[in-house]
């Protein structure tokens, strides 16, 4: 991959091996888990999974937990349960997964929206908020499918309303807040594990 594309147009690049991506490798003055939250398209799974080789830790994306655990895609769940069953699904996933440590565990955007979630983000380990505009996050999730909460009729106006209720939430866990629109992936990491090493844990 291009050491010059930014992050932003990363995340929907096809055909590229994330692998290819220069990184460094470093290790963490603690062993508790890093948790990325933010908007979908804001890039939690493409950075997260270089932010864990960076660190030479593993990574877990909780939808990708949710899919295995039910042997169905996100959408699918949320077709035959509703957001409500597929919330509270992602609680229990969420539950165990932020018990493992030396993990980097992408969230699911609305992941923040129950306070028991909050709960355990805030409790349990270092929280990033990978931070994108509304304009700039339309353009990443545009042509992906998958969206369920975007199969609307003006999924633009949809993702805008998303954000204005869920980024105060992602701001109240949040230990850590990175814009993630103008540096490339690789750059993007090594600035998160710097703000990572100099962060001081005050979880158990």
């Amino acid at each position: 991959m291009n050491e010059n594309l930014s992050a932003a147009e990363a995340v929907n690049t096809a055909g590229t091996d994330p692998s290819d991506l220069p990184v460094v490798q470093a290790a963490l003055p603690f062993n508790c888990p890093v948790f990325l939250v933010g908007m979908m398209g804001a890039g939690k799974t493409t950075i997260g999974r270089q932010l864990a080789r960076a660190l030479g830790r593993d990574f877990l994306d909780l939808d990708h937990e949710l899919e295995a655990r039910c042997g169905v895609r996100v959408a699918l769940i949320f077709d035959i349960e509703g957001e409500e069953g597929f919330r509270k699904r992602e609680t229990c996933a969420l539950e165990e997964c932020s018990h493992r440590q030396g993990i980097v565990l992408a969230t699911g955007g609305g992941a923040v929206l129950a306070e028991e979630n909050r709960r355990m983000l805030s409790e349990r380990g270092v929280v990033i908020y990978l931070k994108a505009s509304a304009d700039e996050l339309y353009r990443r999730v545009a042509r992906d499918r998958n969206r369920p909460l975007l199969q609307t009729a003006n999924p633009q106006e949809k993702l805008r309303s998303l954000l204005v209720e869920r980024e105060p939430l992602y701001d109240s866990v949040a230990d850590i807040t990175f814009e993630t629109g103008t540096l490339s992936i690789a750059q993007a990491v090594r600035a998160l594990v710097v703000r990572l090493q100099n962060h001081k844990v005050t979880t158990p």
